[in-house]
């Protein structure tokens, strides 16, 4: 699959997480303070709970349920109760477009 469209950099709030489901897969979208865009895997590790519903801060997304924080770029967990990280997946802006693949998945 190519990258798709999933909304524009606009449409997005700062330090705040929007989902969107791309072929199946949730995902979680982040602008941050800087404006740079990032893509993890929306569902914690540590349980069944959409990441997007956390709280953004830095760059970690916090689980509202546990607590557990997730690095934005890495996707590795920060704290306690998750221990398995989240698929991060590549951004490219294209004309104010925020586009990702979720076929690919980036290791950092």
């Amino acid at each position: 699959m190519a990258a798709v469209r999933v909304c524009g950099v606009d449409e997005l709030v700062e330090n705040q997480a929007s989902r969107f489901v791309l072929d199946g897969v949730p995902i979680a979208v982040v602008k941050d303070s800087a404006g740079d865009v990032f893509a993890i895997g929306d569902t914690c590790t540590h349980g069944d709970i959409s990441l997007a519903e956390g709280f953004v801060e830095d760059d970690t997304l916090e689980c509202w349920a546990h607590g557990s924080k997730f690095s934005l770029r890495t996707g590795k967990p920060l704290t306690l109760p998750a221990y398995e990280p989240v698929p991060v997946y590549q951004v490219e802006i294209s004309g104010g477009d925020v586009l990702i693949d979720p076929a690919v998945t980036v290791t950092v």
